[in-house]
C-alpha cells in the first residue's frame, strides 16, 4: 500500500510507499512523513503495517486526527480512505503506485514573475482591503500571469456558488455567462486541478452543453483550499486557438493558488469579525426586538404580539419547548411595558419544593411555622409595580393553583399564617413546555386557572423551525464568547453551517449556546467545525414522509377542534365538513 498526499510548495502529488513496520508522521525532521504546519505536533501519528491493511494512531491524546471525516485517536485504514492531519490530506492507496508523466517544466523567467507577483499581491494584503477588491487584485494578477484572456473566481457560501470577481484583458465588461458549469462542477466535486487544453477535442468535456454552447477553446479551473475546506474555484479560458494552455502553465496556477488561499483566508476571517459585529449591532437594532434574536416569520409574528400586548396588563402565558427563551421574552415584556422601571421578580415553580413554595410565592408571617423566625415578603408583594413571571407554571401543586387564582382575580395576597391581606399592583407572566389542555383533561391543573394565564398565550418556535435565524445565534454566541476567552475563533466553516441548520437541536437556544462556548474554549480554529460543536453527519432533525406527516397533522387538527366544540363529536364533524365515524376513527388514535 501507498499513501498520496499534496505538496504545499508545488501543489504536485507526493507517494509513499508504506514498506517499514511502523511509519512516524510529525513535524519533526525525523519522521517518516514530514508536515510542516503548526498544528501537527513533533510526532503526530503512527501508522502500523499489518498483512491486510493499515492502522494510524496518535502518538499523543491531544493530537487530532480525522478518517473519511471522523474524529478519531486510531483507526484501521484501507485503500481508498481519507487521512487528515493538520492541513495535510493523505488517501490510501493499494498496490505500488504507478509513473506518470513529469508535467510541463515551466521556463525560469516565468517562475521568478509568478514568486514576484505573489509576493506583491501579499504585500497589498497588509492593507484594509475588502474582499471584493482582494478578489479582484488576486485575479488580475492571475489572469496575467498566465496570459490567459479572461478570469473569474467563484466563491461557495451555505453550499452555493457566489461570482466574487471577474477579469478580461482590456475590457471592463466581462460576460459571466461565458464560464462551464460542467468544468466548475468537477473541480469543485472532485477538490483537483483541471486543465482542459482544447475544450471541443476533450473527450470528458468536448459534448457537454456548456462547452458546446460557449465554443471554449482552452480554459483551466484550481480550487482554492484552505485547510480541507474548499474556499471556491479560479477559472480561467481562452477563446483563440493559438493560446492553449499547457500543464506548465497549470503548474504555475496551482502554486499561485495554493499560496493565495491562506493568504486569501486570513483577509477573510479579519474582515468577517468586522462584518458580523456590524452585522450583529444591526440585527440588534433593526430585524430583532431587544436582547431578542430572530429575523424569521415566527418570531416577527411574536415580536408583534409583544409590542401589541406590551403596554397593557393582561396575563400573558408563554408556550414553546425547553430552552426556546421564554425567560428571555418575559424580560421583553417588561421592558416594553409601563412597568419597565419597576422590578421584574422571576420564580421557578418547578425547582422549588411544594412545602416551601407557598413560603416563596406568598410570604409568611413571624411564627406562623417551624423556622419562621421573621416575617418574610414573598414574591408578589415584592413586584409590586411590576412584574412577576411565573416559571414552569404546570409544576404548581394543586393547592397553591387555588391561591394563585384567588390573586389573580382579586390583587390580594395573604401571607402564611397571616389573616390580613395585602393588595399589589403587579402583572402575571407565566410560561410552561408542557401541554396544559392534556394536564387539565388529566387532573393536574385547574381550568379555571388556565383561562386566567392564558389571556394572550404566545408560542415560540423550536429552534429547528427558524432557518437562518440559527447562524445568527450562534454568530451572536460566538462573538460573546470569542471576547470573553480571548479566542481565535471568527466564524464557522460551510459544512459547520449546514450541519447546524440541519441538526434537530432538542434543546433549543440553551443548547446552541452551552455548544458554541464550548467549542470556542476548546477549539483552536479560526473557523469552527461541526466536530468543534458536537454535530455529527448524521446528526440531522428526522424528517418524516409526507403521508405520516399529514396524518400527525390530522390527529392533533382533530383534538382541537373537538376541545373547541366540547368534545361534540357531530359538532365536530359538521365542522370539519368529514362523517361522524372518521371522528371516532381518529378519536381511537388519541392514545397510540
Amino acid at each position: 500500500m501507498f499513501l498520496r498526499y499534496q505538496d504545499p510548495e508545488t501543489n504536485r502529488d507526493i507517494d509513499f510507499v508504506v514498506k517499514k513496520p511502523i511509519v512516524s508522521i510529525g513535524r519533526a525532521p525525523g519522521n517518516d512523513i514530514v508536515f510542516t504546519d503548526a498544528l501537527v505536533a513533533p510526532t503526530h501519528a503512527n501508522i502500523l503495517r499489518k498483512p491486510k491493511n493499515l492502522t494510524i494512531a496518535v502518538v499523543d491524546r491531544g493530537n487530532e486526527l480525522y478518517v473519511n471525516g471522523k474524529k478519531t485517536r486510531k483507526a484501521d485504514i484501507f485503500p481508498g480512505d481519507t487521512i487528515l492531519v493538520g492541513m495535510f490530506e493523505l488517501t490510501v492507496h493499494d498496490g505500488a503506485p504507478s509513473a506518470s508523466a513529469a508535467p510541463s517544466e515551466v521556463a525560469p523567467e516565468r517562475q521568478v514573475d509568478a514568486l514576484s507577483r505573489l509576493v506583491a499581491f501579499s504585500n497589498s494584503l497588509m492593507e484594509d482591503t475588502t474582499p471584493n477588491s482582494l478578489f479582484q487584485s488576486l485575479l488580475k494578477e492571475v489572469v496575467e500571469l498566465t496570459e490567459a484572456e479572461k478570469g473569474f473566481i467563484i466563491v461557495l457560501q451555505d453550499g452555493k456558488r457566489h461570482l466574487a470577481a471577474a477579469h478580461r484583458i482590456g475590457e471592463e465588461d466581462v460576460d459571466v455567462s461565458r464560464i462551464s458549469d460542467s468544468i466548475v462542477e468537477n473541480v469543485v466535486d472532485t477538490g483537483k486541478p483541471l486543465i482542459v487544453s482544447n475544450a471541443t477535442e476533450d473527450k470528458r468535456f468536448g459534448k457537454a452543453k456548456s462547452v458546446v454552447d460557449l465554443r471554449l477553446s482552452s480554459v483551466m479551473c484550481v480550487p482554492l483550499v484552505y485547510r480541507s475546506e474548499m474556499l471556491g474555484v479560479i477559472y480561467l479560458g481562452n477563446d483563440a486557438v493559438q493560446n492553449l494552455f499547457d500543464n506548465g502553465t497549470l503548474a504555475l496556477l496551482q502554486v499561485f493558488a495554493a499560496q493565495a488561499s491562506m493568504i486569501v483566508h486570513t483577509a477573510l476571517m479579519l474582515n468577517e469579525l468586522k462584518l458580523s459585529n456590524t452585522n450583529l449591532r444591526k440585527l440588534l437594532a433593526q430585524g430583532n426586538q431587544g436582547e431578542i434574536i430572530g429575523t424569521c416569520a415566527d418570531m416577527k409574528s411574536v415580536f408583534k404580539v409583544l409590542r401589541k400586548v406590551a403596554p397593557t396588563d393582561a396575563t400573558v402565558l408563554l408556550l414553546g419547548e425547553t430552552g426556546t427563551g421564554k425567560d428571555v421574552v418575559a424580560t421583553e415584556l417588561h421592558r416594553l411595558s409601563n412597568r419597565a422601571e419597576g422590578p421584574f421578580i422571576s420564580i421557578n415553580c418547578g425547582a422549588i419544593p411544594e412545602n416551601l413554595l407557598e413560603s416563596e410565592l406568598f410570604g409568611h408571617k413571624k411564627g406562623s411555622f417551624t423556622g419562621a423566625t421573621v416575617d418574610k415578603v414573598g414574591k408578589f408583594e415584592a413586584a409590586n409595580g411590576g412584574t412577576l413571571f411565573l416559571d414552569e407554571i404546570a409544576e404548581m401543586p394543586a393547592n397553591l393553583q387555588v391561591k394563585l387564582l384567588r390573586v389573580l382575580q382579586d390583587r390580594i395576597v395573604e401571607r402564611v399564617g397571616d389573616l390580613e391581606g395585602r393588595s399589589v399592583d403587579i402583572r402575571i407572566v407565566a410560561a410552561t413546555n408542557k401541554d396544559l389542555q392534556q394536564r387539565i383533561q388529566d387532573g393536574a391543573f385547574r381550568e379555571d386557572l388556565f383561562y386566567r394565564l392564558n389571556e394572550v398565550p404566545i408560542h415560540l418556535p423550536a429552534l429547528r423551525e427558524r432557518g437562518d435565524d440559527i447562524v445568527q445565534l450562534a454568530q451572536y454566541f460566538l462573538s460573546q464568547y470569542a471576547a470573553q476567552y480571548d479566542s481565535g475563533a471568527r466564524g464557522f466553516s460551510n459544512p459547520c453551517t449546514k450541519a447546524m441548520k440541519a441538526y434537530y437541536w432538542p434543546g433549543n437556544v440553551r443548547q446552541l449556546q452551552n455548544r458554541v462556548k464550548k467549542a470556542v474554549i476548546m477549539s483552536d480554529r479560526a473557523q469552527l467545525t461541526p466536530e468543534d460543536m458536537g454535530i455529527g453527519r448524521g446528526d440531522k432533525q428526522h424528517i418524516r414522509p409526507l403521508a405520516e406527516a399529514e396524518e400527525a397533522f390530522k390527529i392533533k387538527y382533530i383534538r382541537e377542534v373537538l376541545d373547541i366544540n366540547d368534545w361534540n363529536k357531530a359538532q365536530t364533524a359538521r365542522d370539519l365538513d368529514v362523517d361522524p365515524r372518521t371522528i371516532f376513527r381518529y378519536i381511537e388514535k388519541f392514545d397510540d
